[in-house]
């Protein structure tokens, strides 16, 4: 049984999350399957799996379940249709009830950021952070100029946070050919006449900037150098800016490091893994108090404004697997594989082809981006 919407009774996702960030008197409850919100989440979300009831008409599918007095509830599922359902039924209970429209597939571009504090360093630094999947990019400015790193949102994303910090997106680097979600960055730096800057590779069809180890690439009084680290892809590229923040896109997370396995074939993720573990290494012999800055959060990021960063003699403690030898280190990263991404094959193409779908990119793109191994 689905009820038909009306704009009384849904709030569309950036509605959402600003009164998640102004701490307004907000309950999300999640009603899909157990097994889907362990995919991902909303932050600070309540979970009742009332699901199949809703699905089943029956009335009482949420009865038993107490809204906290004086809050707005959102109700959230997949696509927002059973969501749509259990509003009505707290509505009918007295309850101020509200489905996100388009549910986890349109909460997948939800959106903030956070400055990322530098010492010392010529630029400043800001985390934009796609929370509705874990993705993070950075937006970094030197005087009047900015660079770009893993855009993983809408280009007027960027194009607005710089235009507020009085930049000009300059350059646009990609990490690697992503695997996981679609690669914004063609398409800003289009729109920029920015330069592009992608790691050197064989895999990309479009024109960019090739970047070696060792390169540098200045903007302001600022520079980004390359370091190569092949494990992930056999292209990944971490970016030092000012040496003192590492962007490391997925080769080096704050709890777990990348997966090795979604770019070869299957007798070849040894040999992947042996790659990684030595770059791995190498990025460990960078400063101790080198600011980690990842391409990815393995759980939702909480509305507080913090940066999802660590030093990296804090992040060398937090993961055990950087202290092993590398045959150890192999033979633990060969048994503890994740699922791969969802859609992953037509996402990769698509990247390696600098395109955009038509249509939905959520449904596309939707689901946890599953690039670690832990």
């Amino acid at each position: 049984m689905l009820a038909s919407a009306s704009p009384s009774i849904t709030i569309d996702p950036h509605a959402l999350r600003d009164r998640l960030e102004r701490g307004e008197l907000t309950t999300v409850l999640d009603v899909r399957p157990a097994a889907e919100r362990a995919e991902w989440y909303i932050p600070g979300s309540v979970h009742v799996d009332a699901y199949a009831d809703l699905q089943a008409g029956h009335a009482l599918a949420l009865d038993a379940w107490s809204a906290p007095p004086g809050h707005t509830v959102v109700t959230v599922c997949g696509a927002g249709k059973t969501s749509l359902v259990a509003a009505l039924q707290l509505r009918a209970q007295g309850i101020d009830a509200m489905s996100l429209a388009g549910g986890m597939a349109a909460w997948t571009f939800a959106w903030n950021t956070a400055d990322v504090p530098l010492p010392a360093a010529r630029c400043r630094m800001v985390q934009v952070r796609r929370i509705g999947k874990g993705c993070l990019s950075y937006m970094a400015g030197s005087e009047s100029e900015a660079v770009v790193v893993d855009p993983a949102l809408d280009p007027e994303v960027y194009e607005r946070l710089a235009q507020g910090r009085g930049w000009v997106i300059r350059h646009v680097f990609d990490t690697h050919i992503h695997a996981d979600h679609l690669s914004r960055a063609r398409v800003l730096a289009e729109r920029q006449s920015a330069v592009l800057h992608l790691p050197q590779q064989q895999r990309a069809t479009f024109p960019y900037e090739p970047v070696r180890d060792g390169d540098r690439v200045r903007f302001g009084a600022s520079a980004i150098e390359a370091l190569r680290v092949p494990g992930h892809t056999p292209e990944s590229t971490c970016y030092l800016a000012d040496s003192r923040a590492l962007m490391t896109g997925d080769t080096l997370f704050l709890r777990s490091v990348g997966r090795p396995d979604l770019h070869g074939r299957p007798e070849e993720l040894a040999a992947h893994a042996r790659s990684l573990y030595r770059s791995l290494q190498r990025l460990g012999r960078l400063p101790p108090d080198t600011i980690v800055l990842p391409g990815h959060t393995d759980e939702p990021l909480s509305f507080d404004g913090r940066p999802f960063a660590a030093r990296l003699d804090a992040v060398r403690e937090q993961i055990e697997w950087l202290q092993l030898s590398e045959k150890t280190f192999v033979d633990v990263i060969r048994t503890r594989i994740p699922p791969t991404p969802a859609n992953h094959r037509v996402i990769v193409r698509l990247n390696e082809h600098g395109l955009l779908p038509g249509g939905d990119a959520g449904i596309l793109e939707a689901g946890a981006n599953r690039c670690a191994v832990r």
